[in-house]
């Protein structure tokens, strides 16, 4: 690929995370992201805040994780690599601490490997199931290894009392999964209580 094929990664990440800062789907310097390009892992790199991105604020890496260049690499660098590990398919993760998929994540589930009701036929359109990660505090290597035993089970991901996890073939793509993934779990909350029969048709 060529360097114009890079810029235009860096410029759909930064647009990203503007607009995901901007919905309020991530606060602080708590969200983190990354793409493939050429053989090489690009990450938003520690501290960073998705509201105010540059590509200074990216740390390089290869596929093992060893540090190439740029800024400290997110500290949660390890599940992304496990997303990248899985299959080749998946060229870009976002992870953020967005309200509902977080709130969604504190309750109990019958079904760990797919924990969103299909009240909506979008989700399963965009990712697929959404799975439960057992819970792990942030940067830790057990949520990492809870995050690798769970990665087979499902498509789309849940850290429990902590946030999403979504990969797929581009950033933009990852992006729409994301808001997807948000959307389904704030519609999930505010029908908690009503009739499970409403997702039939």
């Amino acid at each position: 690929m060529s360097m114009a094929s890079l810029e235009q990664k860096f410029q759909e990440a930064i647009w990203i995370g503007k607009a995901l800062f901007d919905r309020d789907k991530a606060t602080g310097s708590s969200a983190n992201m990354s793409f493939l390009h050429e053989g090489k892992l690009y990450i938003t790199g520690s501290g960073t805040c998705f509201g105010n991105l540059t590509r200074e604020d990216f740390s390089v890496t290869d596929m093992k994780g060893e540090h190439l260049g740029g800024i400290k690499p997110s500290k949660e660098l390890p599940l992304h690599k496990t997303l990248y590990d899985k299959t080749s398919s998946i060229q870009a993760v976002i992870h953020t601490h967005s309200f509902y998929s977080t709130l969604w994540s504190c309750m109990n589930h019958e079904n760990e490997q797919d924990i969103i009701p299909e009240y909506t036929p979008y989700l399963k359109m965009k990712i697929g199931t959404i799975g439960l990660v057992p819970y792990g505090k942030p940067g830790s290597r057990k949520l990492f290894d809870f995050f690798a035993e769970k990665v087979n089970d499902s498509d789309g991901y849940i850290l429990k009392n902590h946030g999403p996890v979504v990969g797929d073939k581009d950033l933009m793509s990852a992006f729409y999964a994301l808001e997807e993934l948000e959307e389904s779990a704030r519609i999930a909350w505010e029908l908690r209580n009503e009739n499970a029969n409403l997702i039939e048709e």
